[in-house]
């Protein structure tokens, strides 16, 4: 299956909200755990729901720069 550069930035786009809600859900909810234990839990969650979103953007941008044709021609 072949996806156009165009189609991956806004697929990324996406995938990368809906990472960035994960971890934004993840980090609020620390000021109401009161146990250490399930705090630490939801911080873990919460950084790889994060590095999920970070992941996503790259791709996103290398993506786009593809699709502008600054990696070389394209075909």
């Amino acid at each position: 299956m072949k996806i156009s550069a165009r189609i991956a930035v806004w697929m990324c786009a996406v995938f990368a909200l809906f990472c960035f809600g994960f971890a934004y859900s993840g980090f609020s909810a620390l000021n109401t755990l009161v146990d250490e234990a399930e705090r630490e839990l939801s911080r873990g969650y919460a950084w790889y729901w994060l590095f999920l979103c970070a992941v996503a953007v790259v791709f996103g941008v290398l993506s786009w720069l593809i699709s502008k044709g600054k990696f070389g021609d394209l075909e």
